[in-house]
């Protein structure tokens, strides 16, 4: 019987996280998630605990997965650390965090993966952006400066490793997604809400593009969004 080939989702909480990974179950991958605080409740997933933003544990993790089923096929990078403060009041602390949530994170992720990834053919290399990757808004000011610094990073990365055969994206997810957390937060419709099942459905069509029509940055809202 051959060997699944493995999918990882680092920041694979509830949400597009958890989506993502039964996405890729469903299409025949072996879907593992990265979380950095423990799952405490049982999904049926195989979600690991690992903080990402740390380089020597997450080397051993991501180094042991990749001796058990081979190099990814494709990797997300989805952590969020969201800061919504006036600018005078957010804390040198508060800045780092979202950094190293959003950043350092992808930073030591992709020094983890993408090599493996080329010497095993190739892969699909996706990143969680957010409206905040474009435009600031006011009191987003740690959150926006981490999303544009994972912005230029992942292009960075798509001119690099592209020529490799790694296929870097960046996605825009411009709008609230569908999680009990949301809907307690957001006093919205959930019909006006990103639903995370559709929002796989679009990595997993972005993993899987030919390479002649690759896309590197695909924006995401709701019909009903304004933009």
């Amino acid at each position: 019987m051959t060997q699944k080939q493995l999918a990882l989702v680092s920041g694979a909480g509830q949400g597009l996280g958890q989506a993502l990974l039964r996405k890729f179950e469903v299409e025949g991958l072996h879907a593992v998630g990265l979380v950095r605080t423990p799952v405490t409740e049982e999904t049926g997933l195989d979600v690991r605990t690992c903080d990402v933003s740390d380089a020597d544990v997450t080397g051993k993790v991501i180094g042991g997965l990749i001796q058990e089923f081979g190099p990814p096929k494709i990797v997300v990078h989805n952590p969020a650390h969201l800061v919504i403060q006036p600018f005078l009041e957010t804390t040198q602390e508060e800045f780092e965090a979202c950094w190293r949530s959003m950043v350092q994170s992808a930073v030591i992720l992709g020094q983890a993966v993408l090599q493996p990834m080329v010497r095993g053919g190739g892969g699909a290399f996706i990143v969680s952006g957010a409206t905040a990757s474009l435009r600031g808004g006011a009191k987003f000011g740690a959150f926006a400066s981490a999303k544009f610094a994972l912005r230029g990073l992942t292009q960075s990365l798509a001119r690099e490793f592209q020529p490799a055969g790694i296929h870097v994206v960046h996605t825009i997810l411009d709008g609230i997604i569908d999680t009990n957390r949301s809907r307690d937060l957001h006093s919205l419709d959930p019909s006006k809400m990103m639903k995370p099942e559709d929002i796989a459905d679009v990595y997993w069509y972005l993993a899987n593009q030919p390479k002649s029509t690759w896309s590197h940055e695909v924006d995401l809202r709701p019909q009903t969004e304004g933009f």
